[in-house]
């Protein structure tokens, strides 16, 4: 199955939706946002002014559905994953843990193709999170919207752990950059489920970060506390996080807007290869938790592409902006 939606708002329109997400452009001309989806490729791509910016990847084979690839204002990939990451269980942008269910052993959904059990067999994955059903592609008003649903599975699919629904918002802002306006809700619709979370490698949710932005590229990892790379914010507080890079003549990068509880900003995993993400509150943040049959377990974040570094691109000022248009659209 193939499906196409088009849709080219007026400039009114763009910068009303803009504004709700706490973006604000100058007028230029409106651009078109499109999705393509391709089920036999399992890829629902999300193209602005007919250029791919972003695609879901969501394949009956994957170990788990993710994002990628996460391109640029000027169309060069911003993030990376497994082959071209060393790390096997890399995917650009993507949500797993390690968890429990009751007279079981701990699943590391974190780490599936990491050990040898873990890794694809003739049978597929032992465990895996599949993607089971799209709940809605929505192109109006100058953004798109696409809601799915998951199951982390296991035991072959024999074992169902979790649900997974997810919403992404993704709204075009002029000149090639974008906002990711992203909601994920585990569900415990089976039984409990504890979660093991060990604190060194979590993230919720992840970003790897493509080679040529990082550190050791010359790139930098800024947080809004004025920390730099992995020693000044990694296990620190911070609102925002960005990680931006001059790549051939053109600088550029991605920052992560967690909403968080309150008024106290997440601690965050961050490693200068380019691994970055928040954790959860601390009550639930790299300790073993249980999640009782019924309840769930949400995350929201805005993931803004952008021109310029953290400074010249306005990113704290876009983060005041994204959070006091929450509930707007």
């Amino acid at each position: 199955m193939k499906t196409f939606w088009i849709v080219r708002a007026g400039t009114g329109l763009l910068l009303l939706l803009s504004s709700a997400v706490g973006i604000v452009q100058a007028a230029a001309p409106a651009p078109a946002i499109e999705l393509k989806r391709d089920d036999q490729r399992g890829q629902l791509q999300i193209l602005i002014d007919s250029r791919e910016a972003i695609a879901y990847q969501y394949a009956a084979d994957l170990d788990f559905p993710h994002y990628y690839p996460v391109r640029s204002p000027s169309g060069k990939p911003l993030t990376v994953q497994y082959p071209d990451d060393r790390h096997s269980h890399h995917r650009s942008i993507w949500v797993n843990d390690i968890v429990q269910p009751p007279n079981h052993e701990p699943i590391s959904f974190y780490g599936i193709g990491v050990t040898e059990e873990s890794k694809r067999t003739a049978r597929g994955f032992r465990d895996c999170i599949r993607h089971m059903k799209f709940l809605g592609e929505d192109v109006v008003g100058g953004q798109a919207v696409i809601r799915t649903q998951a199951t982390w599975l296991a035991d072959f699919g024999q074992l169902r752990v979790l649900d997974e629904v997810r919403r992404l918002r993704v709204v075009p802002l002029g000149r090639g950059e974008y906002m990711l306006d992203l909601q994920f809700e585990l569900q415990a619709n089976y039984d409990d489920v504890s979660f093991v979370s060990e604190w060194n490698h979590y993230a919720w949710p992840y970003v790897r970060m493509h080679a040529k932005f990082v550190k050791e590229a010359g790139g930098a990892i800024t947080n809004s506390a004025g920390g730099v790379n992995e020693q000044g914010t990694h296990e620190k507080r911070a609102f925002w996080v960005d990680c931006s890079n001059c790549v051939d003549g053109v600088t550029e990068g991605l920052a992560v807007f967690p909403v968080a509880d309150g008024e106290t900003p997440p601690l965050w995993l961050v490693r200068d290869y380019g691994t970055f993400g928040p954790r959860r509150p601390d009550a639930r943040s790299g300790v073993p938790f249980v999640l009782k049959k019924g309840e769930s377990l949400k995350q929201h974040v805005g993931i803004l592409v952008h021109s310029g570094d953290a400074a010249t691109g306005r990113v704290a000022e876009r983060y005041q902006e994204f959070m006091a248009g929450l509930g707007k659209s």
